[in-house]
């Protein structure tokens, strides 16, 4: 084994892992100062504000396999004492810069348009061209620009960012094309040099040969999250790190559906606050709808295709108000915004907004066991039974405080009644105090429990 270095050597990194993931993988263990990505070799280099912080990481990885977007990557020490001036001009070997750029949307929540993409990408240099299309990798943009070296501090200053708050990831390569053909100036292609091209005729769609489909997939539509930003967001690696390195069994970390479907429902007892509650365990709530014609469905559209697959894979066959529940990918991609639904995307109760990857550890099936938060300091268990009873039987309870703050673990009888009291009471009034839910793995309340 290579001496103990600060810098760390990472191999197996597809053409699919951004930055922004190794940053994810490797930031528990300490700050990173230097990273370069050798997309021609399939690896990258990292290094660690001090030896120390990459010991840790690679005694951790040395006993959990890491895996980003559900690829294994291996980890060691790098010859290099320290990343140079010249390590870090390799990074754009095999990755020639070209005035065009690819670009991936990953975690789409909102409509991408040409108009949205030259607001992003305009201040780095002249956009000259855009077109926007439909792959199997998901939505795609090409962006030409006037000048190369526009193109390359658009791609460092942006590869990895988020267009919205916490949604639509930018993942960016240069394309080897030479210049693009736009046939249309509309929402989906857009010659910024020659605006007397047509919008195309109506009813029919754009094509652009060699591109892919740039057809009415996606929609320009009102909604709150007009404001550009680039806030960064947790994504594959820090849940992988937050499993331990590795994914519960039956999840495989690639799913990009982030609608699902839930199904037999009790429609007298159900609302979506109650639906708000139970998925809001698995990650961020988007939308919710429930579906008029079929009083006993409803659709729940997760913050990203990972949280979508925790819900499925934790929730499929739970009992609810007398029902065994159906939990499955929607076919819809996304809720459409209206009067029927019901907005959660600014809920400040959304619980994977802080501590995600503390959320995402504690991600679990129904158990008879929850775990009350955020209680008043002066609560008693009397007060937590009363507050709790009509939900089931209650076997035992134990009060306790962790870091001067008061919680409590209540067991019931089943699971179903558990998750009763969870969706019926989660962010409900206590004593003063909004209290929090969620389930607790713990099987049985010992006097030492905490």
């Amino acid at each position: 084994m290579a001496e103990p270095s600060k810098v760390i050597h990472v191999r197996n990194v597809g053409h699919e892992i951004s930055e922004n993931d190794l940053l994810q993988l490797f930031q528990p263990f300490g700050v990173i100062t230097k990273l370069v990505m050798l997309r021609a070799k399939n690896q990258a280099l990292l290094q660690m504000q001090d030896v120390s912080s990459a010991v840790n990481a690679l005694q951790f990885y040395t006993n959990v396999q890491p895996s980003i977007r559900g690829r294994n990557v291996y980890i060691q020490f790098s010859s290099h004492q320290e990343l140079t001036t010249m390590d870090q001009n390799a990074q754009g070997r095999g990755d020639e810069p070209n005035r065009i750029l690819l670009v991936t949307i990953h975690h789409m929540l909102y409509p991408i348009t040409v108009e949205v993409l030259h607001q992003v990408f305009s201040p780095h240099g002249f956009v000259e061209k855009i077109v926007t299309f439909q792959k199997s990798a998901g939505f795609q943009a090409l962006i030409q620009y006037q000048a190369r070296q526009s193109a390359v501090t658009a791609r460092t200053s942006l590869q990895g960012r988020n267009i919205y708050d916490g949604c639509c990831q930018l993942d960016i390569q240069f394309s080897n094309l030479d210049e693009l053909q736009v046939h249309y100036n509309n929402d989906r292609s857009r010659d910024f040099t020659n605006p007397n091209l047509p919008t195309e005729q109506k009813g029919r769609t754009s094509q652009h040969p060699g591109y892919g489909d740039a057809g009415g997939m996606y929609t320009l539509e009102a909604h709150g999250a007009g404001a550009v930003g680039f806030p960064q967001m947790p994504n594959a690696a820090a849940i992988t790190a937050a499993f331990g390195g590795g994914l519960p069994p039956g999840i495989s970390g690639t799913n990009d559906r982030c609608t699902v479907l839930v199904s037999n429902l009790n429609p007298d007892r159900i609302d979506e606050d109650k639906l708000f509650n139970l998925f809001s365990l698995y990650g961020n709530i988007v939308r919710i709808k429930l579906l008029r014609n079929k009083p006993d469905h409803a659709l729940v559209q997760m913050g990203d295709g990972f949280q979508a697959e925790l819900a499925v894979h934790f929730l499929k066959g739970a009992m609810l108000f007398g029902k065994r529940l159906e939990v499955n990918f929607s076919k819809h991609l996304n809720i459409t915004q209206g009067a029927d639904t019901h907005e959660y995307v600014n809920s400040n109760l959304n619980r994977f907004n802080r501590n995600a990857a503390k959320n995402y550890r504690y991600c679990c099936s129904p158990t008879k066991m929850i775990h009350l938060s955020t209680l008043p300091q002066d609560v008693i268990e009397e007060e937590i039974v009363n507050h709790l009873a009509e939900h089931g039987t209650i076997v035992n309870t134990k009060l306790f405080e962790m870091n001067g703050k008061k919680q409590a673990l209540v067991m019931f009888e089943t699971e179903e009644q558990a998750t009763e009291a969870l969706v019926s009471k989660h962010a409900s009034s206590l004593g003063g105090s909004i209290i929090r839910i969620s389930f607790s793995q713990l099987q049985t309340i010992r006097e030492n429990s905490q």
